[in-house]
């Protein structure tokens, strides 16, 4: 029976997964000795309930002012977005707000942001964050931790803040997923990167032509990490409390939607084996309830709490590596949230609409 031998490989590999995550985990703890000069790229669009927040975070940051630089780029916001910036700046000389005008090669919305603040930049590193996120004050050396000779790009942790259940649920998911990523980049296996908590050298990016020299695409930060790996230059994925930074979290569940679709347009252009991992797992659910049709009540609730016990020991392990816990039943209820939004986002995903993002549409 095809649905059997299913559920066969998906506990065989999850397993395997999990064995790998308990036994497998790299560190790199290596103390920062060197403090280059940073420059700290924003690109911000209609973000005046975050931005501040975002910059207070990044004034916090222990690491040398003066060899800090940030360069913030106004997208045509049409809120208080930039008045917002332009008054936390006023007595800070290493910030500067740009307003983004025009396009640069291929380069569109937040990618043509990054393209032009790029072009700003005078340091050698380039840090990457969201208007939307908060990033730790371990932030800087905690990345440049993981960079050497041969390195281009380094991808930090990020979650979902907030108190509602809602949230909480977002939080796990995006744990569980970025944790399953972080096995194989354990195994120096490329995975992706997330454009919010992001370094790139000056000299990997300079090499690719920027953003403005690679295809447009939705998820920009997959197109120049896979632009910046086929120029032979090597990754780092950290998974650890030090570049932990905390991102807002969809205030809705149709902003989720379209959050998730945009992610799920770029997983096509994730290697082969990350795109199948992501496939086996959201077809567990589609392939669970026919069975239970088919099968004894007794055999398809087995199946169904192995899975709940294997995803529920993954994520525990992630939240612990993180120095946090969650209470028993927002596991369970992780998988309640987990059946509903893999058939909807299934739906959502092939309507034939395009993707809203930032008020724009792509």
């Amino acid at each position: 029976m095809v649905s059997v031998a299913y559920f066969i490989l998906y506990f065989i590999v999850f397993a395997t997964l999990l064995l790998l995550l308990l036994f497998n985990c790299r560190r790199y703890t290596a103390k920062v000795t060197n403090l280059p000069n940073v420059s700290i790229l924003i690109a911000a669009r209609n973000e005046e309930h975050n931005i501040l927040a975002c910059l207070q975070a990044i004034a916090a940051l222990d690491y040398p002012t003066e060899k800090i630089e940030v360069l913030i780029g106004d997208d045509d916001s049409t809120d208080r977005t930039r008045a917002l910036v332009e008054a936390f700046i006023q007595d800070k000389p290493g910030y500067t707000c740009l307003s983004i005008t025009g396009t640069l090669g291929q380069a569109k919305g937040k990618a043509n942001v990054l393209a032009q603040l790029a072009r700003k930049a005078t340091s050698g590193i380039f840090l990457f964050t969201d208007a939307d996120i908060t990033v730790p004050p371990t932030w800087i050396k905690a990345m440049l931790a993981g960079l050497d000779e041969k390195v281009g790009v380094v991808t930090g942790l990020t979650t979902v803040t907030g108190h509602r259940l809602f949230d909480k649920m977002q939080r796990m998911d995006w744990l569980f997923s970025i944790g399953l990523m972080q096995v194989f980049s354990d195994l120096n296996m490329p995975v992706t990167t997330m454009g919010n908590n992001m370094l790139l050298t000056r000299k990997a990016y300079e090499e690719v032509g920027g953003f403005e020299s690679i295809p447009f695409s939705i998820t920009e930060d997959i197109a120049i990490f896979n632009q910046i790996l086929k120029r032979g230059y090597g990754f780092r994925n950290l998974y650890g409390p030090k570049v932990l930074a905390w991102s807002a979290p969809a205030p809705g569940y149709g902003a989720l939607l379209e959050q998730r679709k945009r992610w799920m347009r770029g997983s096509v252009f994730m290697p082969k084996y990350m795109f199948a991992l992501f496939v086996l797992h959201s077809a567990y659910y589609p392939v669970l309830i026919p069975f239970f049709f088919k099968a004894s009540l007794g055999i398809a609730l087995s199946i169904a709490v192995v899975k709940l016990l294997l995803q529920s020991v993954f994520m525990h392990i992630c939240l612990k590596r993180l120095h946090r816990s969650a209470p028993w039943w927002h596991y369970i209820f992780f998988e309640l949230y987990l059946l509903v939004t893999t058939f909807v986002l299934i739906l959502y995903f092939f309507l034939p609409t395009k993707v809203r993002w930032k008020g724009r549409r792509f």
